[in-house]
Parts: C-alpha cells; structure tokens; sequence
C-alpha cells in the first residue's frame, strides 16, 4: 500500500490542513536539513573505530506539535549506512544487477527497510539508478548496469521492498549523474530523444512503482543546476509525471542559490540549511519565491509522512542489523550475481579431491571486498575475504596465499600448486565517490573517483598473470571491481576467468562455493565487455561540458557492427541449456514471447532468458534492438521449462520531438527470445504492432 501513489493520497485532505495552520516559518522549517557538524565530529570523537559522516540518521523538518515526524534519512545502497550499528552488507547494485533477479531485490529492500527501522530512520536514499554512459565512473557500482529497462525493473524493486516496511525510499540522482571527478561542476547536454529514451525513462519507472522520494544530483544539465532545475523538477517530474511525493537536494552543495532553487522545484535543502532557512523566509517575504512554492513543498512533506507513519507497527528491534536471515540474502545474492566469463576445457569448478593444494596470488586475496568507501559504506560485523571463502569451501586443501609482487616467485609457487586463483581488480582507492583532491576537504574519507586513465586490471597485475598464468593450467582469475574490466590482453593467459564485483560481506564464501562447484555461477553480465576501449564513448573525466550521445554499451556496438569480447546478458554456468519452440504473439498492451528451457547438462542449473525487441524497419535512427524483459529459471538436469516475457507496448515507444511525446512506430517489430543479447544466442519471431 505504501507504495502505492492513491494510498498517499488519502492523506492529502489531512495534510492540508496541517499545513494551513502553519506559519510560514515553520513551513519553512520543513524544507530545512539539521545535520550538526559539531555534533558529528564528537560522536567520531567517541567511537573512533567508525568514524564517519553517516554515524546516525540525518535530520530534517518535523512537527511534534502536530504530529508530523521528522524525517530522519539513512543512505545506501548496500544496506544501511549508519556507523552506530553493524548493518547487512549486501552486494553492490551491481552485482544484483548481474542476478537479474528482481523478486530477490525487493526481498533485500525488505531487509534495508527493516534495518533502517531499527535505526530509527524512516527514508533510505539508496535506490541509486543512474546509467552509467561509460564504465570508467567510479560511482557506477551503486547502479544496475548499463541498461535503462533493466534499470528500472531492478530500481522498481528495491522501492518497493524498501516501503513495504513503512521507509521511504529515495530515488537518486535525478538526473545525469555519470562521473564523479567533475561532479560539481559538469554540465550534460544531449537532445531530447536521449534524454527521455535513455537516461530518463528508469526513473519514470521507478516514480510509476510507487517511490515517494526523489534526490537531485550536483551536476548541471543544459547549463542550469539539477537542484534548482525547472524543467527536470517540475516540468517533467511533479507535472508530466505526476509525483506526488518530495524532491531533496544531495548533501550539503546541492543547492547553490535561493530563489532558484525554491521556485525551480526543490523541496528540502539537505543535509544542513544554508540557502534555505532563513533566506528562504526572506525570500518569500520580498516577493522573490512566491509563498506557494512554500505551501507545495509543506503539503509533499507532510502528506508522505502521514502516510509512511500511519499504523507505524510496533517498535523495530534492533536485533534485525544484520540477522541470520539478512545475512542469508546477501549470501544469496552473491552466489547469484558472481559471472562466470571463461571457462577453457572446463578446469572450473575445482575437483576437491584433486585440488590438494591451492595457490592464491594478489593483493586482493586477502581483502575486504565490499566496495567503495564513500557514502555508501556499509559498516558490517565481518567480511569474508576472497581466500577465507576458499578455505572454507575446501577445508582439507591446503591454501597458500601470496601477494605476487614477485612474479617469478609466484611462478615457481604456481608450478608446485595443483591450481590457480588469481584474484585482481580494484579496491576503494581505485574507484568510489569522489570529493575533493584536498584531503582535508573530503567528508567521506575516499580516496575513489572516475577509472580516468584505464579500464582495465592494474599493469602488476596483467603482469602478473601474463608471467604465472600459463605455468599452470588450472589458472583462475577472479575480477574485483565495480563496472567492466577490460581483458583482451590477458584473457588467454589464463583457463577461467570470473566476475566478483564487489560481493558484500559473504562474498568470499560464495566465490569459494562457485569455484569449488558447491554454487553453479547464474550471473548475467549488466553490462557489455568490448574488445577495446575505444569502442565506447569517449569521456572528458575533468571538464565542465559533457554531451551523451544517443548510444551507449551494447546498443553502441550494435549500431556500429563491433563485435565485443563479450555480450550484455552473457554468463556461464556448470550446466548446459538449450532454448527452443519460441512463439511470439502481441495485442493492444504487450508483447511476449514463450519458449522453452531444458537444462542438457548434468547438474541442477538456473537461466537468465531474456526478451529483445528489434527495431530495423524503423524509419528513424533507433537501436538494432533493446532489452525489454528477463526472467530466472531454475531447472534440474534434463528438466524442462515454458518461459514466457511480456512486455508492455508503451516500452517500445521512442520520443517524437516534433509532438514532444512517446509513440509507437506502427510496423513490423523483430521479437528475440534467448540468453545473452547475442544473436546467436536468441531465437526471433516477428510481430506487427
């Protein structure tokens, strides 16, 4: 229900008249973040060991007089960002994108919302939905992958999972947000088709499920502040949208100015007021930020927290931060999100009994692989590094860990051990939020930013495998990092190569069980892996002007005829399917395609089969095709499955900027059905729409 806009809406009436007999102050008062710096520096004062920004939930607005909460905001998205506690720490976004599996995510926003309960917050801004235009942004951990249908669908679940527990869920951030070194000052341009097809359309669907919250980002578009953006706030959002809920600033520098801030759309100045306040107050009463502004911002204050604390339900217990059953999920999520991407003469999974003794090689190994070290860090009670997973996989194997900063000792190591594992990639100093190149000016501690110079493993370490790889057969390398890594130069020197991303707290255990064959790999790459750099779209890390072009990813090297190294949708497993007997049929609302999944390996196996739909009889420049749906399926060896996709027809529109609407081109559309966005990997079928 609170996911629903007509449930919030029963409380306008009431709202209203709360807000009536309110004095402009204390309307005021509502748009106004309280974070105390003082009092956050003496609370890290006290308890050293988590020092950080995050330490409680932030502040702002409330009415105890009349009832009206405070509402009190918790950041994300890998759970709970709140150094009071030890919180779940799930996988990155990332990851859960690879899993392709929204039922999961909405049981992880259940958790979130669960945890931030008992925290005492009721606001999570940690649906992070941004698309990343190129993989080199230090931040796109935090999103789903490249995609924007896959982006909605994964963003939609974690609204709601996050609300069904009575928490708001912040979207964010509107609207943009690619990179992270020029944050502050960049200013976007694209036309208008990519600016609704691609880089807007996920947080309409996130809107369209339910989210009641919505955070603007620092960056400009078209010149103007995203914080203070007509068009984007109340043009697009509150009026063609319909939005019933609020629009926050990010923190402290996402709002630069009053007035236009105020009337541009924005409703709460976060996380400290410095332009709201008492210039706000002043503002109105010289006439420059008309009093119903004010007024609007109130009623979508006060409505969404009357509906979010109505029937509040009993107190939370703090002994949900991270529970069993949360503990449970994340470990669930990274068996289903870690992708297998090579797998030579099938050395993967490692035979126990064979395997007697491993080597693993990399600074790495023994890390904490949970991500950046920005606003999202996730404080948890433990973390299982790459090579504990391993012992714990295989405890009668004796496992022998070295740095390799010495390749020729690694060699020698490599050539004793019965396999492999190199574990390479990134770490919070390679990629994560960005501040401030002044240490003393960043509040969140990261050493992170934009991958500006490479995107591909750190030369020790390609250096690394290229002399030890290819002296064991039973070589391994496993990738730690946010986005894409390139491979092309190495992949070769090397039987197996596996995906990790930043796994969370349990991810060493289950990159231990899918190595060893406990946990068959089911992760669907988010994202598409080229052959070269350069087959993406060329981005200015440090700059003040940006423009997106229409195609990104996969749609880009479609377009263009490049073949990548590896498909978006792509991922291995332990198993083999086979797709056949697809149909395709469409009516006045959808689209679907049905077929059928058998697994012809010999182990229980679970699919990702996607649904694409093709657009090579249009008469204007549109992608080859796009994603418009997937489904897991779970099946046992020889078993076989129906799978159906719809996809509704308002997903195939493209933006008309004669009539500045979405429309459907009426003509023959191509429908595929399969496992990867790989041609050879889908069956198509036809449809006239």
């Amino acid at each position: 229900m609170k996911c629903t806009k007509q449930y919030r809406l029963r409380f306008t009436e009431k709202a209203r008249k709360i807000v009536d007999s309110l004095s402009l102050e204390e309307k005021v008062y509502l748009m106004s973040g309280r974070f105390n710096l003082q009092q956050e520096m003496e609370n890290t004062a006290v308890d050293p060991d988590n020092k950080h920004y995050n330490y409680i939930p932030y502040p702002a607005g409330g009415n105890e007089h009349l009832g009206v909460p405070e509402l009190l905001f918790c950041d994300g998205p890998r759970g709970v960002v709140c150094s009071r506690g030890k919180s779940t720490c799930f996988p990155v976004s990332m990851l859960r994108g690879a899993s392709f599996d929204t039922e999961l995510e909405e049981k992880i926003g259940q958790a979130i919302g669960k945890e931030i309960r008992a925290y005492d917050g009721n606001l999570f801004g940690g649906v992070c939905i941004n698309l990343p235009y190129n993989p080199g942004w230090g931040r796109s951990q935090e999103t789903y992958g490249e995609e924007s249908f896959h982006l909605g669908q994964m963003g939609s679940a974690l609204v709601r999972g996050v609300q069904e527990e009575d928490v708001i869920a912040c979207i964010k951030h509107y609207a943009f947000n690619q990179m992270e070194n020029s944050r502050f000052k960049v200013s976007v341009e694209c036309d208008k088709r990519t600016e609704r097809e691609v880089y807007l359309a996920h947080f309409k669907d996130c809107i369209d499920a339910g989210a009641a919250s919505v955070m603007s980002s620092y960056n400009l578009y078209q010149g103007t502040h995203c914080g203070h953006h007509n068009y984007l706030l109340n043009d697009v959002l509150k009026k063609e949208w319909d939005f019933d809920g609020f629009i926050m600033s990010d923190f402290y520098w996402g709002v630069k100015d009053t007035v236009e801030a105020a009337n541009g759309g924005q409703n709460i100045e976060m996380a400290h007021t410095v332009y709201f306040g008492d210039k706000l107050l002043k503002a109105v009463k010289d006439g420059l930020v008309p009093e119903e502004k004010i007024n609007d911002s109130a009623l979508r204050i006060v409505r969404t927290m009357l509906a979010f604390t109505n029937d509040y339900g009993p107190e939370a217990d703090t002994s949900v931060l991270a529970c069993k059953e949360h503990v449970a999920l994340a470990l669930k999520s990274a068996r289903e999100g870690i992708t297998l991407l090579q797998n030579e003469n099938q050395v993967l999974p490692l035979d126990k009994n064979k395997v007697k003794k491993l080597l693993v090689l990399g600074e790495l190994g023994t890390s904490e692989p949970i991500g950046d070290h920005g606003s999202s860090w996730v404080r948890p009670p433990y973390v299982v590094s790459p090579i504990q997973g391993l012992k714990l996989a295989a405890p009668e194997t004796e496992v022998i860990y070295n740095s390799g900063d010495d390749p020729e000792q690694a060699k020698k190591l490599a050539k004793e051990a019965d396999a492999v594992v190199f574990v390479v990639g990134y770490d919070h100093n390679d990629e994560g939020e960005f501040i401030s190149e002044d240490e003393a000016e960043g509040y969140t501690g990261s050493d992170g930013g934009d991958r500006k110079f490479s995107l591909g493993l750190h030369q020790k370490d390609i250096d690394l495998i290229k002399v030890v790889g290819p002296v064991n057969k039973n070589s391994v390398a496993v990738l730690i990092g946010g986005n894409m890594i390139m491979m092309t130069e190495w992949k070769d020197k090397v039987s197996a190569v596996i995906m990790a991303y930043y796994p969370g707290m349990e991810g060493g255990r289950a990159l231990g069980e899918i190595l060893f064959g406990d946990t068959n790999p089911s992760g669907k790459l988010p994202f598409v892996l080229p052959y070269k750099e350069s087959d993406l779209p060329c981005v200015q890390w440090d700059t003040t002007s940006q423009h997106y072009d229409y195609y990104h990813g996969y749609a880009k090297l479609e377009r263009e005829g490049v073949k990548p190294l590896l498909p978006y949708g792509f991922g291995l497993s332990y198993t083999e399917f086979k797709v056949s007997d697809a149909s395709f049929t469409s009516d006045n609302d959808k689209v679907t395609a049905t077929c059928k999944v058998t697994n012809t390996g010999k182990v229980e196996g679970t699919e990702v089969v996607q649904l694409y739909v093709g657009f090579k009889n249009s008469s204007i420049d549109r992608p080859v095709k796009l994603l418009r749906g997937f489904t897991r399926v779970e099946l046992k060896p020889g078993e076989t499955k129906e799978v159906s996709i719809s996809c509704p027809i308002a997903k195939l529109c493209y933006f008309n900027e004669k009539t500045n609407r979405m429309e459907l081109e009426h003509m023959e559309h191509e429908i595929y059905i399969g496992t990867s966005s790989n041609n050879e990997d889908l069956i198509m079928g036809r449809v006239n729409l």
